[in-house]
């Protein structure tokens, strides 16, 4: 072949492969052949199982965890329990504890795994059986591939101390939030319209409060890292908002960003778009219109603007989201007003400001429950989603397994 047709074939093939990523980044790209499959980690079961978190070990092994016990913050014999799904097998490893204190509740693990390859831990334990009295912790380990249990070589509390901009960002933020409920307030119920009341007024109290505003922080998605900050997302049931936990420097130090005030915006999932703005997606604890609620942060994680509806229904339940590698975004949970029957994929080509494509992933009775999930990529592209199945014959955490062809296929 003379050298010219070399060159010209050389620069169609770069063009061509160009094309290609633009037009997989539009959705418009040649496809994989779709594919769902799923499995319980273990049998149906009376006790409580709620909760999980997922993460993809260096290995190729998934790990994942979640709470178990008799109940939740009100039951002392709760913990976090573990499990692992070997590279290339189908079954689950049997379950191990993680993390348990005696006589007290652990809940809502969150997992990590960090640039070097270890893993990190973070959950509440409840210090008087209301979710206000949880205490914050967080472990590291960078021997947890081969053990069943990790051996742990840090095991800490995560004190949140939320900053002098705490009072003065809710007494700023929270008179907003009544002047904008007020065109709505017609269309609620006594009951809704005395319960929002009362959470104003409850909320100003106890902005001064130094040990109510130091405890009751949980986390529930995965933290972010940007560069060497991680931003761990945390929630507060008694205030029913947001902020967010941040250490450059390994966890030695941590200091709390100023609060994302939406009257029941809970449970952060954080994102990253490619100008570096950060988003976070907050489960709707509050009054109608029930929706997915999000918050911008264009300063690494320090200030948040408005917390604002985005167009995903909630019914308050927790959600989960990511960034794939293609530049799609990926998110997961109840997309309905009322209820947790249905649990659905959705993604994203302009980085969620719409949202394009959506398959449930379960769709069951409205006695079912299918919620709290926990989303990764793994290497192989494959997405991996944990999430918890209640059902009047048991309660489980489900592991399921799809690539995005499926999400955009059309069900059967």
């Amino acid at each position: 072949m003379p050298p010219s047709s070399r060159r010209l074939r050389s620069r169609f093939a770069w063009g061509w492969g160009l094309l290609a990523g633009w037009l997989g980044m539009l959705g418009l790209g040649s496809a994989a052949e779709p594919f769902l499959r799923s499995e319980l980690i273990f049998p149906l079961e009376s006790w409580h199982n709620h909760g999980s978190s997922l993460v993809e070990a260096p290995n190729g092994d998934l790990f994942a965890t979640w709470f178990h016990g008799s109940g939740e913050r009100k039951a002392d014999d709760v913990r976090i329990e573990a499990a692992r799904l070997r590279r290339g097998q189908t079954n689950w490893t049997a379950r191990f504890t993680l993390a348990d204190t005696p006589g007290y509740p652990d809940c809502n693990p969150a997992l990590h795994v960090d640039s070097r390859d270890r893993l990190w831990l973070f959950y509440p334990t409840i210090l008087d059986n209301h979710w206000e009295g949880a205490l914050l912790k967080f472990r590291v380990s960078s021997d947890w591939q081969t053990q069943t249990p990790p051996n742990w070589e840090r095991s800490e509390v995560l004190h949140v101390t939320p900053g002098t901009n705490f009072e003065g960002t809710i007494a700023t933020v929270l008179p907003q939030l009544e002047k904008n409920a007020e065109p709505l307030r017609a269309g609620w119920s006594e009951q809704t319209r005395r319960e929002v009341q009362e959470y104003l007024d409850a909320t100003r109290n106890n902005a001064t409060n130094l040990l109510y505003r130091r405890l009751g922080w949980m986390p529930r998605a995965h933290p972010l890292t940007i560069g060497d900050r991680l931003i761990l997302g945390v929630y507060h049931d008694g205030y029913s908002f947001t902020l967010m936990a941040i250490t450059d420097d390994d966890g030695t130090n941590w200091h709390t960003s100023m609060p994302l005030i939406g009257g029941g915006n809970i449970q952060p999932s954080l994102g990253q778009r490619r100008d570096g703005t950060l988003i976070a997606y907050m489960r709707d604890n509050g009054p109608p219109p029930k929706r997915l609620l999000m918050a911008e942060s264009k300063d690494r994680g320090e200030t948040w603007g408005p917390v604002v509806d985005s167009e995903i229904p909630n019914p308050g339940s927790g959600a989960d989201h990511i960034v794939l590698k293609d530049g799609l975004w990926a998110w997961v949970g109840n997309d309905t007003e009322e209820g947790r029957h249905r649990l659905s994929v959705w993604l994203s080509n302009d980085e969620g400001r719409t949202w394009r494509w959506r398959r449930p992933l379960e769709n069951g009775a409205k006695e079912e429950s299918y919620s709290y999930p926990s989303l990764i990529q793994s290497r192989d592209g494959t997405l991996h989603a944990t999430y918890s199945v209640h059902l009047p014959s048991g309660k489980s955490i489900r592991h399921a397994a799809f690539n995005v062809e499926w999400v955009k296929s059309p069900p059967q």
